[in-house]
C-alpha cells in the first residue's frame, strides 16, 4: 500500500512538473534605447532585463508561467517607440510594457497604451509621465523635480542663491529644466542665465561663455543627459569657470566619466544609491538590494554597474510582485502595480496608490554624490 501511494505521489509531481513546463509564457515587452545616443541607458537595461528574466525562470517562473521577454532597440527615436509599441501590443500581446528608457519617448506611447489597457512601467525621469495620474502609466524612477530638489538643498546650505542653467533640449532635458525653474522660485534661488543646446551639438563654449560673464552667477546646473553634459563638462573645464557644476542623474553612469575625463573631477550629481552600494550606511533599507545587484551584474557582463538597469531591475520585479499578488492579466497586473506597498527596489522604498504611480521614497533611493579621482564619492 505504502509503494502504491508513493508512486501515485511520483506521477503527480511528474505531471505537475509537466504542467509547469507546458504553461503558456507571461509575455512582458521591453522598449530600450540599447543603440544611439542613449545607449548608455538601454544597454545596461537591456542586459538587466535578460539575466534576471532568466533568473526569474530558473526559479520556477511567475505562479507556474515562465516569463517571456519581448524587447525592441529603439534608438530613443519616439517614433520607433511608437511602432514598436503597437507591435507589442497587437502583435506580440504583451502582459505588460517595461520602458522606454527616455521622457520623450514614453510621453509618445502613453496615449496607446492607455487605449490599448495595458501597463505601462516606465524607465525615464520626467515627471510628466505620472503627473497628472494615468490609470495604465507608472514609474519607480525619481523624477527631475526630486533630482532638482536634492541638487538645491545642497546649493542652499553652502550658501548658494544665484545660478545659471544649460538644458539640453530633448524631453529629459526640457522637463528638467522647467521643474528646476519651478523648485528655484520656491527655494529663493535666481536663474541669472538660462541657455540650452541641442542633441547634436558637439560644443557648448559659447553657451558657457554666456554664463561665465553673467555677473553673480554661484554654481552652474546642467540638465541633461547622453554625452551633451559630458561636452558641457569639458567646455567647462576649458574656459575656466571656477562654480561648482551640478548635473542631473541622467549622468550616474561612468560612461560620463569616461568621455568627460579629468574635467569632470569635481562635478557634483544626484543619483540612485547602487553605484555607490558599499558606501551607503547600513541604516539604508536599500543598500542590501543594491549591493547584491551590483555584484551579480558586474561578475556577469565585467563592466561597473550603472544606475540605469537597476531601472529596469525595480520594473521587473514590480511586475512579478504585481502579478504574484494579483494575478497574470495585464488589468491584474496593474491593479497589482497600483497597490506596491514597501517594495524595497534599486531607486528606493516604494509605495504606490491610485493617486500616486511613483511611490517613491527619496530619503531612500536618492544621493548626492561628487566625483574625486574619476569614481564616485558620497558628497560631503
Amino acid at each position: 500500500m505504502k509503494s502504491t501511494v508513493v508512486k501515485i505521489l511520483a506521477l503527480l509531481a511528474l505531471l505537475w512538473s509537466g504542467m509547469l513546463i507546458a504553461a503558456e509564457p507571461i509575455k512582458i515587452g521591453a522598449l530600450v534605447a540599447a543603440t544611439g545616443p542613449a545607449s548608455f541607458l538601454g544597454d545596461p537595461e537591456l542586459k538587466t532585463l535578460k539575466h534576471y528574466v532568466a533568473k526569474i525562470n530558473a526559479e520556477g517562473g511567475l505562479k507556474g508561467h515562465p516569463l517571456q521577454l519581448v524587447a525592441y532597440d529603439t534608438g530613443a527615436n519616439p517614433k520607433k517607440a511608437v511602432t514598436f509599441t503597437k507591435r507589442l501590443i497587437y502583435k506580440d500581446k504583451v502582459a505588460a510594457i517595461i520602458g522606454p528608457s527616455t521622457t520623450g519617448e514614453t510621453m509618445a506611447i502613453i496615449p496607446l497604451v492607455q487605449r490599448a489597457k495595458i501597463p505601462l512601467l516606465s524607465m525615464a525621469g520626467g515627471v510628466p509621465i505620472v503627473e497628472p495620474v494615468k490609470k495604465w502609466v507608472f514609474k519607480i524612477v525619481a523624477t527631475d523635480r526630486m533630482a532638482c530638489q536634492k541638487i538645491m538643498e545642497d546649493m542652499k546650505k553652502k550658501g548658494i542663491t544665484k545660478i545659471a542653467m544649460i538644458s539640453g533640449s530633448g524631453g529629459f532635458g526640457k522637463s528638467m529644466r522647467k521643474q528646476c525653474k519651478m523648485v528655484a522660485k520656491k527655494m529663493g534661488i535666481d536663474i541669472l542665465a538660462d541657455e540650452s543646446y541641442g542633441k547634436k551639438d558637439t560644443d557648448m563654449s559659447a553657451q558657457l561663455l554666456k554664463i561665465k560673464n553673467t555677473p553673480g552667477v554661484q554654481a552652474v546646473l546642467n540638465p541633461g543627459f547622453g554625452q551633451g553634459p559630458a561636452i558641457v563638462t569639458k567646455n567647462f573645464k576649458q574656459l575656466g569657470l571656477k562654480v561648482p557644476l551640478y548635473e542631473s542623474h541622467g549622468v550616474a553612469s561612468k560612461k560620463y566619466i569616461e568621455i568627460a575625463g579629468k574635467a569632470a573631477e569635481g562635478v557634483r550629481l544626484v543619483s540612485p544609491p547602487v553605484i555607490v552600494a558599499a558606501k551607503l550606511p547600513d541604516s539604508n533599507p536599500v543598500k542590501k538590494v543594491c549591493l547584491a545587484y551590483k555584484n551579480e551584474y558586474e561578475k556577469t557582463f565585467h563592466t561597473p554597474v550603472a544606475s540605469f538597469g537597476g531601472h529596469a531591475y525595480d520594473a521587473l520585479y514590480a511586475i512579478a510582485d504585481a502579478a504574484k499578488r494579483k494575478g497574470i492579466t495585464p488589468a491584474r497586473i496593474r491593479d497589482g502595480l497600483e497597490s506596491l506597498h514597501n517594495f524595497v527596489g534599486i531607486d528606493g522604498v516604494v509605495n504606490m496608490s491610485p493617486t500616486n504611480h511613483l511611490g517613491l521614497d527619496t530619503k531612500s533611493g536618492m544621493v548626492l554624490l561628487q566625483i574625486k579621482n574619476g569614481d564616485w564619492e558620497l558628497a560631503e
